[in-house]
């Protein structure tokens, strides 16, 4: 689970185009080499501009699949895309925003972290079939930000 980089402000701009800040672009690359060590199969990603540009640093050349459920997620709702994957794939990276995305790490793991900062990201092993995956079902291996 990651949270999106760094994203800027700029007046006008709808939330959903705001661009990655340089910060926001480093640290997506720096997040990227923990994360492809992983070898996930797949990237989840909201359609914001800002996080489909955090999953193309993080994981270059992975298949990534736009989820607009992703975008103003809460837990359930995360649930719900987490269920719907295929149960072929063994390891996915999920891009998000806050709260969503830090409330899912709690809920998946029951572990509470103080925060999920932008870019942060948690590393979950989850013992149960992708449809199956719920509160409690997954282990918190790290937390990481780069």
């Amino acid at each position: 689970m990651v949270r999106h980089a760094q994203a800027g402000h700029a007046p006008g701009l709808p939330d959903s185009e705001r661009p990655l800040t340089p910060r926001g672009e480093r640290d997506a690359r720096a997040a990227g080499e923990e994360i492809r060590r992983l070898a996930p199969a797949l990237v989840l990603c909201s359609p914001s501009v800002r996080t489909r540009r955090t999953a193309e640093l993080l994981a270059p050349g992975v298949p990534a699949e736009i989820e607009r459920d992703i975008y103003e997620a809460y837990p359930d709702d995360l649930f719900d895309v987490l269920r719907r994957t295929d149960a072929e794939i063994a390891s996915l990276v999920l891009v998000g925003h806050n709260p969503g995305v830090h409330e899912l790490v709690t809920a998946l793991t029951g572990t509470r972290l103080d925060g999920f900062p932008t870019c942060a990201y948690a590393v979950i092993e989850i013992g149960v079939p992708w449809e199956e995956a719920g509160p409690e079902t997954g282990r918190l291996i790290r937390v990481g930000r780069p």
